[in-house]
């Protein structure tokens, strides 16, 4: 006999549909990763039929975007556009998370202006104490999987432990995405990373991610999105996922996304369970209303319609890492690329006066149960500070209901609030001069937790609060050698190499937008140098002059590393010849150099100071992606080529090797060639004395066209702007 679907059944039908609805609209029959997926789902004003793939341009709508104290800067940014309404209120997310432990008048006042505009704007904020911002959006649904999140801070990749894209944006783009809703972004090439066997007892995710960061430490995840695949992520636990994705942000990559299994979902019904339980009702107590984004629609949608990678989607590379084989590690001092075996390091007894367990790497329930597991009958040794502050309050509160928190109080650990605090170098407790840290944290950079000659490590919360007691780096007495693997490097190989570029197909073409140049030419000047620094381009003692002119930012462009530079620009400049009268010319000096071009700070005066110089496009092996943003939001074009590179560092470079300058020394090399790009297939012509070369780039999209157009985003905004009014 038919019977009806039941209510729960017939539920489930409707939000598998509303989801199909977002994503079979246009279905693609081109071989995708699962982030390409993703993004085409959050990809706005595509030409019809247009299948994303790694290496495009993009403008997007991401599920949330959340800013934390650098709100503040971003509000001024917001309305300095002339921008006063927020297009999607829904879309936004408040935290204030950094410098929570400042109560200065001046600081209070800042997050009070926050929260005012939030109240006006009816934006979700969550105040000083309820968490560090990662944190409170995983707890609270914001990052969720199969969406795209976008956050104002670098380690918006954690969110990829749950499923989620999720990846920094700077200032500028946030204040875009309020007024407009939408942003761009160019979609990284993708890795797969592939995990092998099962990790031994006492070895947690964060020796994982500290040894991949040591084993591949050249550079090979730089820039990329990462998919984490493979037998072995099956037995990891969600915190340890999310500690992982965490800390791809040092190793390099722009995202790092774990596959939604049922090791998630099983966690997912855990979460929601809680939820239920705390919003009991009864006949005589009304129920209150479900969590808006995690909820028994949104984890249905999820079962029914699960999102992998198509067979034959394309890969930049392929790197395999056998978790069986790992031993405890910890990393450092003062860099992420320095990873050691916990049994060599302990033999050296490296002394520490500080620990640390905070930050939103290595603070939630199970870090802060392990590590009081082993605090418990122990004390911390007299000449250590061992400071704790939970990743958020939601956390805090479950430890104390578990009696951890009070263990570690008992056993002498100092309480700071939930935010992040010494991580980033703010509060109480950084190490001094000379002083040794161990830490639970995400970076140990020269200077990041205190005093420049300090020496910081860091490892899991085990391995710190164990070091915590005995006054040096170790493991707890619990660990057992017996039961692991040999010490020494693990296994891991790189079964597929890739270039580090997104290199374009050769059928690749773009339609241009009226107003676009069909193709940028100019004289060729190349500087041959890798890791080309933002304060090489543009100096730190220039970068709060906030009168400073276009002008003079173009006389003092790259004054950091060749005081000539800008001096060639400019005479080259002069001596072309006489300029086009077509508007789909753009002509000036383009620039050519090595790979990570625009590495290091986020100051976007390095991308201007090069286009008022006279430099309308760089071409490079590869960028760093702060510049690339900071670049495309301020209308320089910004290309990719390594065989180019390759060439010009082969017959103008010292011994032909990379980032070694040129032949005689010279820091900028004029080889007198021309260059023109075309913009609209990606060719490029190289002509020199001898011949023409041709190479190919790939073209620019619409987002990154308009923008240019529009004079940059800001630019944009106000004609966003102007067209709703």
């Amino acid at each position: 006999m038919n019977r009806l679907p039941t209510f729960r059944a017939r539920r489930q039908q409707f939000a598998v549909l509303r989801f199909l609805a977002t994503t079979a609209s246009s279905r693609p029959t081109v071989p995708q990763t699962v982030i390409e997926k993703v993004v085409q789902k959050y990809a706005v004003d595509l030409p019809a039929g247009r299948v994303v793939r790694a290496g495009d341009y993009v403008m997007i709508r991401p599920e949330h975007v959340m800013t934390h104290d650098n709100t503040g800067p971003v509000i001024s940014k917001f309305k300095s556009v002339g921008a006063t309404k927020i297009a999607n209120p829904r879309q936004l997310v408040f935290t204030l998370d950094h410098d929570v432990q400042n109560k200065s008048e001046k600081n209070l006042a800042k997050y009070l202006r926050i929260e005012q505009f939030a109240r006006e704007h009816n934006v979700d904020f969550y105040p000083a104490g309820r968490g560090i911002g990662h944190q409170v959006l995983i707890e609270e649904g914001y990052a969720f999987p199969y969406t795209l999140t976008v956050a104002s801070d670098s380690h918006s990749n954690m969110y990829g432990g749950v499923g989620c894209v999720g990846t920094p944006i700077v200032r500028t783009d946030a204040a875009a995405l309020w007024a407009t809703g939408k942003t761009w972004w160019q979609v990284p090439r993708v890795i797969k990373v592939e995990f092998k066997g099962k990790l031994s007892p006492g070895v947690t995710g964060k020796d994982v991610i500290v040894a991949l960061c040591g084993s591949f430490n050249k550079d090979e995840v730089l820039n990329a999105a990462i998919e984490f695949t493979g037998e072995g992520v099956a037995g990891l636990g969600i915190d340890d996922r999310l500690t992982i994705a965490n800390m791809t942000t040092e190793w390099g990559a722009l995202a790092g996304v774990f596959p939604v299994d049922q090791t998630l979902l099983d966690w997912y019904e855990r979460t929601l369970k809680k939820y239920e339980f705390s919003m009991f009702a009864s006949k005589s107590i009304p129920s209150l209303p479900e969590h808006p984004r995690i909820n028994r629609r949104r984890l249905d949608a999820l079962q029914a319609m699960p999102l992998t990678s198509d067979s034959g989607a394309e890969y930049a590379s392929h790197l395999l890492f056998d978790l069986s084989t790992l031993v405890p590690h910890v990393s450092g001092p003062n860099s992420v690329k320095l990873s050691t075996p916990l049994p060599t390091l302990e033999e050296a007894r490296i002394p520490i006066q500080k620990a640390y367990l905070v930050s939103c790497t290595n603070s939630r329930v199970s870090d802060i149960s392990a590590a009081a597991t082993v605090m418990k009958g122990n004390k911390v040794a007299p000449d250590v500070q061992f400071y704790i502050a939970a990743a958020s309050s939601v956390v805090q509160q479950e430890s104390e209901r578990l009696g951890d928190w009070d263990a570690l109080l008992a056993a002498g650990a100092k309480v700071l609030p939930a935010g992040c605090g010494p991580c980033i170098g703010l509060g109480v407790g950084l190490l001094e001069e000379g002083e040794t840290g161990i830490s639970a944290t995400n970076r140990n950079y020269k200077g990041r937790m205190g005093h420049p000659k300090a020496q910081a490590y860091l490892a899991s919360p085990a391995v710190v609060a164990a070091s915590a007691i005995k006054g040096y780096i170790c493991g707890p007495d619990s660990l057992d050698a017996n039961r692991l693997p040999p010490t020494g490097a693990p296994s891991f190989h790189i079964a597929q190499a890739g270039s580090g570029a997104v290199v374009p197909a050769t059928s690749d073409t773009e339609e241009l937008l009226p107003g676009f140049p069909e193709s940028f030419t100019g004289r060729l000047l190349f500087v041959p140098q890798d890791n080309l620094s933002t304060d090489a381009l543009y100096p730190g003692k220039y970068t709060y002059q906030d009168d400073i002119t276009l002008e003079r930012q173009a006389e003092v462009v790259m004054e950091n590393y060749d005081t000539s530079f800008a001096g060639t620009v400019s005479s080259l400049f002069k001596e072309r010849s006489p300029p086009s009268d077509s508007p789909n010319i753009k002509e000036g000096v383009v620039l050519i150099s090595g790979y990570n071009f625009g590495t290091g700070s986020s100051r976007e005066q390095a991308a201007t100071a090069l286009k008022a110089a006279g430099i309308p496009a760089v071409v490079a092996g590869s960028f760093g992606d702060i510049f690339k943003r900071n670049a495309i939001n301020n209308g320089l074009i910004c290309l990719e080529s390594p065989e180019l590179v390759g060439d010009l560092t082969e017959m103008y470079a010292k011994d032909g090797r990379r980032g070694a300058g040129g032949k005689d020394g010279e820091l900028t090399v004029n080889p007198g060639h021309m260059i023109r790009i075309n913009m609209r297939d990606g060719n490029v012509f190289v002509s020199g004395p001898q011949r023409e070369k041709k190479y190919k780039v790939r073209p620019v999209g619409a987002s990154v066209q308009e923008l240019w157009i529009c004079g940059g985003l800001e630019g944009y905004i106000l004609k966003s702007i102007q067209t709703q009014l």
